[in-house]
Parts: C-alpha cells; sequence; structure tokens
C-alpha cells in the first residue's frame, strides 16, 4: 500500500457533527494552494435515498470519482455503522486487513485524509475501529471534530482518551462565539485539558500548511 507524505485521520465525536463538510473544504484549500491532495473512506454506509455519499462529496472536491475513494463493493445502502449495514445486506464480513489492504494513495500524494465512520470507536469493520486504523496506519496527524454544542467537553475528553498515541487537533465545528456554551467549553479544552482546540476550517488549513513547511 503507498502512503502520503503526510496522512491525516478524520474523526468525530459522532455522527452527524460535519467530518465529511470539513474534509471537502480541507481538501479544497489545500488543493488550491497547489497541493497534491487526496481523499479516502474505507467504507461507507448511507440512506438509500441520499442524494449523495460521503465518497462522491470527497471525489468532486479532490477531483476523482466517488468509486475510487471508496471501492464500491464497500458501500452499504443502510444507514448503520459500516459491519451492520453488511450484515443486515447479508453481505458479509468486513475485515480492518481488508480495509487497509484496500487502501490505494495516488503516487506523489503530499497530503492524504483519511475518514473513519462515526467516531474513534464506531466500529468501521467487524473487527476493527477508527481507532485500529490509527493503530495500523500511523497517522502523522489526527483530527477530530465535535459539535460545539452542550456535552462536547465530555465528548472530546473521551475522545481523546481514545486517541491518546497520536497528535491530536480539534476542530469545534459551527462554532459561534457568541455563544457562550460554545465559548466556555472551547476554553476549557484548551486551557484545562490542554488540547489544541480550532474553530473554523480556515485555521485547520493554516495548521497544515504549516506543518508542510
Amino acid at each position: 500500500m503507498s502512503r502520503p507524505e503526510h496522512l491525516v485521520l478524520v474523526t468525530g465525536t459522532g455522527t452527524d457533527v460535519g467530518k465529511t463538510w470539513v474534509t471537502v473544504e480541507l481538501v479544497r484549500r489545500l488543493r488550491g494552494q497547489g497541493l497534491s491532495v487526496a481523499a479516502r473512506k474505507p467504507a461507507q454506509s448511507f440512506a438509500p435515498e441520499d442524494p449523495s455519499t460521503d465518497a462522491s462529496l470527497l471525489g468532486e472536491a479532490s477531483g476523482v470519482g466517488a468509486e475510487e475513494v471508496c471501492p464500491p463493493h464497500r458501500w452499504y445502502p443502510v444507514p448503520l455503522a459500516p459491519p451492520m449495514a453488511a450484515d443486515a445486506l447479508a453481505r458479509g464480513r468486513i475485515a480492518i486487513d481488508d480495509l487497509i489492504a484496500e487502501l490505494a494513495w495516488p503516487d506523489a500524494t503530499t497530503v492524504g485524509f483519511l475518514e473513519g465512520a462515526g467516531g474513534p470507536c464506531s466500529p468501521i469493520a467487524h473487527d476493527g475501529d477508527t481507532v485500529t486504523l490509527a493503530e495500523r496506519l500511523h497517522p502523522d496527524l489526527t483530527l477530530l471534530v465535535a459539535d460545539p454544542a452542550l456535552g462536547v467537553v465530555s465528548n472530546v475528553r473521551l475522545a481523546a482518551r481514545a486517541l491518546a498515541g497520536w497528535p491530536l487537533l480539534v476542530l469545534l465545528n459551527r462554532y459561534d462565539g457568541t455563544d457562550e456554551v460554545h465559548r466556555r467549553s472551547r476554553d476549557w479544552l484548551r486551557d484545562t485539558e490542554g488540547l489544541t482546540v480550532l474553530t473554523d476550517v480556515a485555521g485547520v488549513a493554516d495548521r497544515l500548511t504549516a506543518r508542510l513547511a
């Protein structure tokens, strides 16, 4: 398996926190700087009526087809975690070894974004989750996307513990500086927990660019 020069593992504190939207925006920004950027999603599940999938959004942003982002046989049209969706569709077990073996990156990729499913401990295979991917692939950076609403401190702390072995950057997506919960949660995570916390995609892109310098 080829490997990007810099591998960024993207996960969230749960579903619907905006992982794919954030990754799409980062891909667009970095490509706009002339960098070679690719995105991969080892497996995806979705509602059949969804107008687009994560793979199609990531593919559009990175200039490739959705099937290059996620192999078609890893598309599961049931809105459950991928291994649960595979069971519901009677399509056989998903092995983490197979997902890793199927990852293929273009030659000379400067930044590769690898998006997991759900949160760090949400199953992406019958025998592994996003933490397992980190253990096996040793990302250069792990990006944790979180919703800054009430409860975010606990959610981020739990996720950060699961991802303690790798460099971690936290993005509070949809952050509103006029919201006291958002603001105090950011301050607590940054000042009390000692985490690197950003509140916009532009800041994340700047951090990534600085790491490449």
